[in-house]
């Protein structure tokens, strides 16, 4: 195997995610609001925190953690076991092994010095030697939006998910919230191989439960900071939230002090969780913890994992992430794995966790607003969001200041009594800086929104809003228009639910087209990610400061983060029914059945900013659409793939051999003649991509293979829609299934009519099979480089 210094630091590229917690508590009282003044730490938002940098640095400094993996086939005989293998192979003056992998990978991660890991490249039977990097975190109404119904449909039907067990990969988790009772649940099933492992402050035998069924952290080996601990325990609250977004058991009254009041519920709230803890508090994800995550949850027996990190730089090859090569592995074994997509949006490009053996999800809105008001000058009335706990109905005219926000720019010459327009983004925790500096408020522009029903709520300790770009385009107007800027903010205090537009996909979730495979399109589904209520660790406050006092049974967030335990629940509830059924047969029927439309049955729109019009969410977007459980349990027809389709897939990007090593050991000499014919884009993925070039004349044509999962006979007629100028024809045009589990196949032939469009431009159909029962859609993207 090849290493060099410029591609270790190749794979030190972190994506910074964004979570939104937010805290909120009407009141009249005074005294309550200095009781509890608060700040929201914004993983969406990136905080202008002096003391934050981009790129987290190692723990260590001379030794740096590396993830060596080996082809355990090429294991010298004179070694018993591969531990003895392994540990032959590390310089007697580093640390001991800090991980084994021996489930979706095999190898280990060791604490090495560059110099040392670059020999350990050169050892006979190392298949590759990883950098460690640092990955980022990217969740009561949510699953009632999706359709969801307790006494009809995909709950009921599925006993709520009973007895699937979800493997979440992230902060940790705080079990004696109420998600996690367990109330009428019965054992883990006999073949559970994972446990809850004791730790300082973590009893296994009295926290975990027939709801939490497995209990670990990847961090033993770690120093830890003082804001966190080597147990299982979640200091930093997401993977507590994306537990009880995925799996979280029902109750019955649950709010953020009187804010997004209701029912709670996760998407599968019968089934179990097993957290691995990957994640340290003020440090990250590192990959050698995650990867020992995906190894152990699998071997352990999870039905399905869910990852809310985000994934390798966008460009950055699949044989350079291991993550990529972990969850091959997990696919290998048939675990279902979905993660977050990114909270880069709106920029196109952007969608992390983009492997077709991945499910990647993009974020939405839901009906669901808590409106404030701004008030300028001039009677302009900005409509944006804000969970500030005091009810007011206007406070007097104040004189608006702007601000880059950062602490050092937030002094009381500049800003006491005034109200401050950050010019950079900020949530609540700015909030704390703003009101020491004797700030009267704040407001902050969500620049990737054009809509203020897609912008986060945050609980502000001092009266503060978070505005959309329109708005913010509309207050920036104003204050270059006059010399003294005034406005006055109005807070209602309240929960709006059901009269704005929803779903919209939210501007931060991360677009396609992937750079990596860009005949696979990416995202695959959207689920709701904007303000979503979900419970919240005991150990850290709602907004993340280290001046926030309060802590909070629920917390609301925001991000892909949030979304992608949404599919997660979702998969669970399709896997009680259908256990038997691939990750691959999951994934289309969660795609081919997800919707298009929103809930007045129109359009799903976009709320990213980088196109001024109104303009509906296209699949660079949004993917096949929202996840729709309910449709999701009967598809009528899946399109399958395997192990072998992903390695003729990995070969067709013309992979070495030793790079496909990395994901099949058994491959010794390489693809050969293996690949997909006609390309990347015939691999029997349930969405199409076709690219017009000066390969293919204008005219391709791609192969699909669909399975009936229908116990009686069925007959499916073809539709389709396409761009003007571009021709469809499609064989057979009637496909007639005899039989459960029958396979057929279909071509489609895509040839461009009329005028050639500037390379680059992208346009968007749909093909469905249909019948009285089924529906069978899924998006195709056209992309002209000619």
């Amino acid at each position: 195997m090849h290493f060099s210094p410029s591609q270790a630091n190749s794979l030190t590229h972190t994506h910074t995610s964004t979570m939104a917690s937010t805290l909120s508590f009407c009141s009249l009282l005074v005294l309550a609001l200095v009781l509890v003044a608060q700040s929201t730490h914004s993983a969406i938002i990136p905080e202008p925190k002096n003391s934050i940098a981009k790129h987290t640095p190692h723990p260590w400094s001379s030794h740096l953690t590396y993830i060596v993996q080996t082809n355990y086939l090429a294991k010298p005989s004179k070694f018993p076991t591969l531990d003895h293998w392994y540990t032959s192979m590390v310089p007697t003056t580093s640390s001991r092994i800090l991980y084994t992998y021996g489930t979706v990978i095999h190898g280990f991660a060791v604490r090495l010095t560059e110099g040392e890991a670059r020999r350990m490249s050169a050892v006979p039977g190392v298949t590759r030697v990883y950098k460690d990097r640092v990955y980022h975190t990217q969740t009561t109404r949510s699953p009632w939006f999706m359709g969801l119904h307790d006494d009809f449909g995909a709950w009921p039907d599925t006993e709520f998910g009973d007895g699937i067990i979800i493997g979440i990969i992230d902060t940790g988790i705080w079990p004696e919230r109420a998600s996690f009772n367990d109330t009428g649940l019965g054992p883990v099933r006999p073949t559970w191989r994972g446990k809850c492992v004791d730790a300082e402050g973590f009893n296994a035998t009295l926290l975990c439960n027939n709801k939490l069924v497995g209990a670990k952290s990847f961090n033993i080996n770690l120093p830890i900071p003082e804001s966190d601990d080597p147990s299982p325990r979640d200091f930093v609250g997401h993977g507590t939230h994306v537990a009880s977004t995925a799996a979280g058991a029902e109750v019955p009254s649950a709010d953020l002090y009187g804010f997004s009041g209701g029912r709670a519920s996760g998407v599968a709230r019968n089934a179990r969780i097993a957290m691995y803890k990957a994640c340290i508090a003020g440090v990250g994800c590192l990959g050698s913890a995650v990867i020992a995550a995906i190894d152990a949850a699998v071997s352990d027996g999870v039905d399905l994992i869910s990852i809310s990190i985000g994934g390798a730089a966008a460009d950055e090859p699949f044989y350079n992430d291991p993550i990529a090569v972990a969850t091959f592995g997990a696919e290998r074994r048939g675990v279902f794995v979905v993660l977050a997509g990114g909270n880069s949006g709106p920029t196109a490009s952007t969608v992390s966790n983009v492997a077709p053996w991945m499910t990647t999800v993009g974020a939405t809105t839901t009906d669901r607003v808590f409106p404030a008001k701004l008030r300028l000058g001039n009677g302009v009335v900005l409509t944006g969001q804000s969970l500030y706990s005091m009810k007011s109905k206007g406070t007097s005219m104040v004189r608006l200041v702007s601000s880059s926000c950062l602490e050092n720019d937030l002094t009381p010459d500049k800003v006491m009594g005034k109200v401050v327009v950050c010019m950079l983004m900020a949530g609540a925790r700015t909030g704390f800086y703003v009101e020491r500096a004797g700030g009267a408020g704040m407001v902050s522009k969500q620049f990737m929104d054009r809509f203020h029903d897609a912008v986060m709520a945050v609980a502000f300790a001092l009266p503060g809003v978070i505005i959309s770009d329109t708005a913010g385009k509309k207050l920036d107007a104003y204050m270059s228009s006059t010399p003294y800027p005034v406005a006055s903010l109005a807070f209602a205090c309240e929960t709006v639910t059901g009269e704005n537009r929803a779903p919209m996909v939210s501007g931060f979730s991360s677009r396609g087209p992937s750079v990596l495979a860009p005949e696979i399109l990416k995202p695959d589904v959207v689920a709701p990610g904007v303000n979503i209520l979900g419970a919240w660790s005991g150990g850290v406050p709602p907004s993340g400061s280290d001046e926030d006092p309060r802590r909070v049974e629920f917390n609301i967030m925001s991000g892909t983060s949030m979304a992608c335990p949404h599919v997660a629940g979702a998969a669970a509830l399709i896997k009680k029914r259908h256990g038997d059924w691939s990750p691959a047969m999951v994934r289309s029927a969660l795609m081919t059945t997800a919707g298009s439309l929103d809930k007045n049955s129109r359009n799903i729109v976009d709320s990213g900013t980088l196109d001024g019009a109104l303009m509906d969410a296209t699949p660079l977007a949004a993917g096949a659409g929202l996840v729709l459980p309910r449709l999701a349990m009967d598809p009528g027809l899946v399109y399958d793939a395997r192990t072998e389709d992903y390695v003729n897939f990995l070969c067709t990007l013309n992979y070495t051999a030793e790079q496909m090593r990395q994901f099949a050991p058994e491959m010794s000499t390489g693809c050969g003649a293996r690949t997909i014919p006609g390309g990347a884009a015939n691999l029997n993925y349930p969405s199409l991509v076709v690219m017009f070039d000066r390969t293919n004349g204008g005219a391709r044509t791609l192969t699909r293979t669909v399975r009936t999962v229908s116990t009686k006979p069925e007959t499916y007629n073809v539709t389709f829609a396409a761009p003007e100028g571009v021709a469809v024809t499609v064989t057979p045009t009637t496909l007639e299934f005899k039989r459960k589990n029958q396979n057929l196949s279909y071509t489609v032939q895509f040839s461009i009519l009329g005028k050639v469009r500037p390379p680059g431009t992208w346009d968007f159909g749909h093909i469905s099979w249909e019948n009285r029962k089924h529906r069978v859609r899924s998006p195709v993207a056209f992309n002209w480089q000619i």
